[in-house]
């Protein structure tokens, strides 16, 4: 699969969709176009996509096709385009949640604590918060919040202090500067998985993951047809949640809404009961698959 990115339960997530050879479909989250590709294969002459990425370079790499139409804008927004390019609908939605290879493997984007380079993190390279600025600027308080909520650290106070103790003496604004200002913490024998929980605690905040991504399961419920199809690969517990609850309830918070009858009022039925996984092969080929979950539904209701 290409360098730019090697796509995550690529045919599983594709195969649930139940492409129809002239349907209309969405790929919310374009990245290094694997997904796009996919469903564009599986298209016919009369089809449409339409991709969308906050990311300039992921538009800039999106294949060649006239049925294809990109938009370089948050997925929160997919009905409203959904509906300015003249779709009464879409059949099918694929969101893969995951960060691409080529963010992580880009050093001067700043999203991976591998390499010496510039804290940045921003998805979109035109927004104004930078992770630097974050770790800068929030107080001690506000950094252990992020840190509890998005990375889910036990020593969020911690981590928090001793990255306010750094900033007196110098500023952070490279990925050294913040894996220096923490290192008496790190557990000597799990400190990439530690690093990995405060990179992933500050992008989410950065990029105001999860606040989008309830709009955009909000949106993308509006933009679907009855009988659509939506595929949601998340990549943690936060995510995972959170799509869980909204195929099973309509809401993010799981609260389930019943008739009179006691029947369950939700927009969706489950496709997927439990998670679909990635296989062991696919993990060994690539170990960012490993901690990926799909999940599926259909839209029921208008």
């Amino acid at each position: 699969m290409s360098s730019y990115h090697t796509p995550v339960l690529l045919q599983e997530s594709i195969d649930a969709l139940n492409v129809l050879s002239d349907g209309i479909y969405a790929d919310a989250t374009l990245g290094g176009g694997g997904h796009t590709k996919e469903i564009l294969r599986r298209l016919g002459p009369n089809g449409r996509l339409i991709a969308f990425d906050r990311d300039s370079d992921a538009i800039a790499n999106a294949p060649k096709d006239n049925r294809l139409i990109t938009v370089h804008n948050n997925f929160k927004f997919i009905n409203n385009f959904v509906r300015y390019y003249n779709f009464d609908g879409v059949d099918g939605i694929l969101a893969d949640l995951g960060v691409s290879s080529h963010q992580f493997d880009t050093p001067e984007r700043g999203f991976s604590f591998r390499f010496d380079s510039e804290i940045d993190m921003r998805m979109n390279t035109l927004s104004k918060k930078s992770a630097a600025q974050i770790l800068n600027t929030y107080s001690e308080e506000e950094l252990s919040k992020i840190f509890k909520l998005y990375g889910e650290l036990e020593n969020s106070k911690k981590v928090a202090w001793l990255i306010c103790k750094a900033r007196e003496t110098k500023e952070i604004k490279s990925t050294f500067d913040l894996n220096s200002a923490i290192e008496k913490i790190l557990p000597p024998t799990a400190e990439h998985k530690f690093l990995a929980k405060i990179y992933q605690a500050l992008r989410i905040e950065v990029n105001g993951e999860m606040e989008a991504l309830e709009q955009f399961l909000n949106s993308a419920m509006n933009a679907l047809k009855p009988n659509g199809l939506i595929s949601v690969i998340t990549y943690h517990s936060l995510e995972d949640r959170m799509v869980k609850n909204f195929f099973r309830s309509g809401n993010i918070e799981g609260k389930e809404d019943k008739d009179l009858f006691g029947r369950k009022n939700s927009p969706f039925e489950l496709v997927t009961r439990k998670p679909i996984l990635p296989r062991e092969e696919e993990i060994a080929d690539n170990t960012r698959a490993r901690s990926a979950k799909l999940r599926v539904a259909k839209k029921i209701k208008q």
